[in-house]
């Protein structure tokens, strides 16, 4: 591919392994399986409410799990030679429980659902010694554009899959399959592709910055944590700024979550929903690995700081929406801006912490980015049924913007 003919071997193939996992959260998370779900609890004799409920309870119950236990497995991460170990062992749990999917009986739907939160977990570890391996495989002059590459490889990589088996969906597998049977075979092409294009990644990424080993390193990374946390002053700025994340990636987070739902609001059927995901992910490609190119010549803060003013203009965009074509430009306006923000945000963390513990640090990080998810929703809920317009809820989700955006913004800059 040309557009990767300027990196390194290295590079490469930690970029890809965005291309291959990024299938994962677009067709199992996203589409295919909370769908699939339902119909396998409703055959069990669930009702819709308790099953969505169901699948709620555990995808909050999933995301509690790697959030609270990613600190310790980065730390643990930084000793020399784990972070490799570990990588390999979620991104394998994860690849076989995704393809465990296809298994579980038609009416199973416990089963699915444990095995669903244990794919989701095996695949948010791996995503903790991913994001650490950044600093292993670039330079921090480099890591904009290396970072952008990946969420931007991501998002265009996994939209092929996803056209494959939305057309073996609408299709019946052209004829020939039934729902369920589709579905399965949806979940075993997933864990091929994230496997496939893994391999680059497995066999060329090495850790290069390391804590020395000990002989008990899970008792030391717990003592190690300990010590972050109380020389935590030594650190305030990366404190700041993962309070500013906090805020302004929880309404990046909820805007994309909650589209969809406010899109049915609208009156937008499922199919033009579908088409307007994969218009985000095309679209999106590009200008995340534009925002990668613009942060190199003018500054990897200065262009956060103008995507979380495009989302605060997207929330408040939100409010006046009253046709289906403003809905749409809203969509492309999320497609701009959604990929650069969460890629810069990971290469200017990258640059600010230690390379020795970055690990340990993206622990951190990952908490950060996943408790987000709590507030942004409930204001969206709130709002919408204190004012009956759920995109009145999409607008004050501003207000997380302004505030992530203003802490952002006094930070003080340590990296270009």
């Amino acid at each position: 591919m040309k557009l990767l003919s300027k990196y390194n071997l290295k590079e490469k193939s930690w970029i890809f392994y965005d291309w291959a996992n990024s299938a994962y959260s677009l067709v199992v998370v996203t589409a295919i399986l909370p769908i699939y779900f339902k119909y396998v609890a409703g055959s069990a004799g669930i009702s819709g409410a308790d099953s969505t409920a169901y699948w709620g309870y555990a995808s909050s119950f999933a995301s509690i799990i790697i959030s609270l236990t990613a600190p310790i497995l980065g730390t643990l991460g930084d000793y020399q030679g784990y972070k490799k170990k570990f990588f390999d062992f979620f991104a394998f749990a994860g690849i076989l429980l995704t393809l465990s999917l296809a298994l579980v009986p038609n009416k199973s739907w416990v089963a699915l659902l444990i095995i669903f939160m244990l794919s989701y977990v095996s695949f948010q570890g791996a995503n903790v010694f991913y994001d650490g391996f950044l600093v292993d495989v670039t330079e921090d002059e480099r890591m904009d554009d290396v970072s952008a590459a990946g969420y931007g490889l991501g998002y265009f990589g996994s939209s092929f899959l996803f056209i494959l088996v939305m057309i073996l969906q609408v299709t019946n597998g052209f004829g020939k399959l039934d729902t369920s049977t589709v579905t399965k075979i949806s979940f075993v092409l997933t864990a091929l592709w994230w496997f496939l294009f893994s391999i680059p990644f497995f066999k060329n990424v090495k850790q290069v910055y390391s804590v020395e080993h000990v002989k008990s390193p899970v008792k030391e990374s717990f003592l190690r944590i300990a010590h972050t946390i109380k020389e935590i002053r030594k650190y305030k700025n990366i404190v700041f700024f993962l309070v500013a994340y906090f805020f302004y990636i929880d309404g990046v987070d909820t805007i994309f979550t909650m589209a969809s739902s406010i899109g049915v609001d609208f009156g937008i059927d499922t199919n033009k929903l579908i088409i307007m995901l994969l218009l985000i992910n095309f679209i999106a490609f590009p200008f995340t690995i534009l925002y990668g190119k613009l942060a190199t010549k003018f500054g990897t803060k200065r262009m956060i700081l103008v995507a979380i003013l495009t989302y605060a203009f997207i929330s408040l965009f939100a409010i006046f929406i009253q046709t289906i074509t403003q809905f749409w430009i809203l969509a492309v306006l999320v497609g701009m801006s959604q990929g650069g923000i969460q890629a810069l945000s990971r290469s200017y963390f990258a640059q600010m912490v230690p390379k020795e513990n970055a690990n340990e640090f993206f622990g951190f990080y990952n908490i950060f980015g996943k408790f987000s998810a709590i507030m942004g929703p409930l204001i969206v809920g709130f709002v919408g049924q204190l004012t009956g317009k759920s995109q009145y809820g999409m607008g004050a989700l501003v207000v997380l913007f302004l505030f992530g955006g203003f802490l952002f913004w006094i930070q003080k800059e340590e990296v270009k």
